[in-house]
């Protein structure tokens, strides 16, 4: 297999350094100008190296193909240009820590952060790897820049052997995955695939078909505003109201510092506002979907309870849908998955399913018809200043890649 390490390498770390943080209260699609930066860059990119029908559409996702040069399944290939808005993400300095010696890595820009083997064991298995990680200051943004640089990879790759037997193979870069706004319901139409694959996953071997049911919540508390010094009797502060209703989640049970495996929870990611009204930000969990109604339906009576004991207030609570298990059609056929599995293999890695404690833009495209299993990149410790990935594994991500659409074309 043609090894690609130095291109991985290259591509992730020119990526990571574009600022492409998307960001949930702008309205737009992309949500930030910036991700149009990062499409146009790729749309340059995919027409410099051959592909055809290249188009960045007006709903912010950039389309290609790879003609196919044998019957099969038509294909698709998806990674989100987006990186999460949970951490800063301006000014990222990518660096490489070849030959990784297996003591603690340290970050320049920040003394005494320290990205530790004995606290993420992962690490410890990539002694002489090549690893990628950020500065400190900001998160890296491997999440999902790994998926665009594999796809690149192997991409530019397929074309530069246009008689390598492959099926048609189609190909997207999608905006803002991490505020769960990049799907377009246009997107499964203009992608024509049979099925897809998104290459948005963490440790090697992962072949992921089962993802949290999600939804998004928001509170607002309207209170009762007056001067402070003539506040007696009269004032209703809609920030305590705000900490009430935060402090009613069940914090020992049902948030996410307390739950792992198939556990849900109530997260809240964002409280804004004033003493007249506070916002609260909301995201609901579950791997079932009457896990994911009870979680709405506590979040719902917590509101109403204090709507109740203060009647001055005015409390709202508004849920709607964000993604859904992509298990509930996948397992139904396996197909996508049984050969992911079997390219897996084929590269010397024994695949892992595990259920994804998030969602990626395949829970969409699985719901509205494109089924989109989730392949691993390497990606760790994402959307906070440890993250980091072994330019290896990316390496390995790659040739799944090119394995399954060549295992593909020969049925």
């Amino acid at each position: 297999m043609t090894r690609f390490s130095d291109e991985l390498e290259s591509r992730l770390t020119r990526y990571c350094a574009i600022d492409s943080q998307s960001d949930e209260s702008t309205g737009q699609r992309p949500s930030t100008p910036q991700q149009w930066d990062m499409l146009r860059l790729l749309e340059a990119e995919l027409t410099e190296i051959g592909a055809a029908d290249v188009r960045l559409t007006e709903y912010g996702c950039v389309l290609a193909t790879i003609p196919g040069t044998a019957d099969g399944p038509v294909i698709g290939f998806l990674a989100h240009v987006d990186t999460a808005p949970q951490f800063n993400a301006t000014g990222v300095k990518p660096r490489v820590i070849k030959g990784y010696n297996g003591g603690e890595i340290t970050f320049p820009d920040v003394p005494g952060l320290v990205l530790s083997p004995e606290e993420f064991p992962y690490l410890a298995e990539k002694v002489g790897h090549d690893l990628v990680t950020a500065s400190g200051t900001t998160l890296l943004g491997a999440d999902d820049k790994a998926g665009v640089a594999i796809i690149m990879t192997a991409a530019r790759h397929l074309l530069s052997h246009p008689d390598a037997p492959r099926p048609t193979i189609r190909l997207a870069f999608t905006p803002d995955e991490e505020i769960g706004g990049g799907f377009d319901e246009r997107l499964v139409h203009d992608m024509a695939a049979d099925f897809a694959y998104t290459f948005d996953g963490g440790a090697l071997g992962e072949i992921e078909y089962e993802t949290f049911s999600a939804d998004g919540a928001v509170v607002t508390v309207k209170g009762v505003s007056i001067h402070p010094g003539f506040a007696k009797g009269k004032m209703v502060n809609a920030l305590h109201l705000a900490a009430k209703i935060v402090d009613a989640i069940p914090q020992g049970t049902m948030v996410p510092e307390v739950t792992d495996g198939r556990d849900g929870f109530i997260h809240v990611y964002e409280l804004s506002g004033s003493s007249s009204e506070a916002v609260i930000r909301f995201i609901l969990r579950d791997f079932e979907l009457d896990g994911l109604a009870s979680k709405g339906a506590l979040l719902q009576e917590i509101c109403a309870t204090l709507q109740a004991a203060e009647p001055r207030a005015a409390i709202t609570c508004t849920i709607r849908p964000q993604y859904r298990n992509m298990r509930y059609w996948l397992e139904k056929d396996m197909t996508p998955v049984d050969l992911a599995r079997a390219a897996c293999r084929a590269v010397g890695v024994e695949p892992v399913s595990v259920p994804i404690r998030g969602g990626t833009d395949g829970s969409r495209l699985t719901e509205m018809g494109l089924p989109c299993p989730n392949l691993f990149t390497g990606m760790q410790n994402i959307h906070g200043p440890l993250e980091w990935i072994s330019v290896q594994d990316m390496e390995k991500a790659t040739d799944l890649m090119l394995n399954l659409v060549a295992g593909a074309a020969q049925g």
